[in-house]
């Protein structure tokens, strides 16, 4: 049994959210600026802060990632393979989010990159996912 001294309590895994966003024939992705995965492409998101919610969470990070404001958060899907991503256990809760066709993504914070690509270029094998990144993709679209 693993506990935790500094929190006093259950060694827990961390908790991220991430933003689905589609127009038309694409999906946004931002590109990591940072490790692990530098370089790799996901879906905008990150760590859900102590005392917020995994909605407004969401809607965060996009915004910082991406400068879109996001609307209409609709529960996705959650991922929590234990061994998901590198850096420890996360469980990442995964919202369908939209943005106006106005807004044009614009990489912030830690993307170092941001862009809507063609899904068939995605799942073509043409781009390196971060990740689990993919397979959200594609359970996403049904494929």
């Amino acid at each position: 049994m693993v506990v935790c001294d500094e929190c006093n309590g259950w060694l827990n895994p961390a908790l991220a959210a991430d933003s689905a966003v589609r127009r038309g024939d694409e999906v946004l992705l931002i590109q990591r600026k940072f490790p692990p995965m530098q370089g790799a492409w996901a879906f905008p998101g990150g760590f859900v802060d102590r005392g917020e919610d995994p909605h407004d969470a969401a809607l965060r990070e996009l915004q910082e990632e991406t400068g879109l404001v996001g609307t209409d958060a609709k529960l996705l899907m959650v991922m929590g393979d234990p061994d998901r991503d590198p850096r420890k256990h996360i469980v990442s809760i995964v919202y369908e989010i939209e943005v106006t066709e106005d807004q044009i993504p614009q990489a912030g914070d830690d993307a170092q990159d941001a862009r809507f690509w063609p899904i068939e270029t995605l799942l073509a094998g043409e781009v390196e996912f971060a990740g689990d990144h993919l397979t959200i993709l594609k359970k996403w679209l049904n494929r």
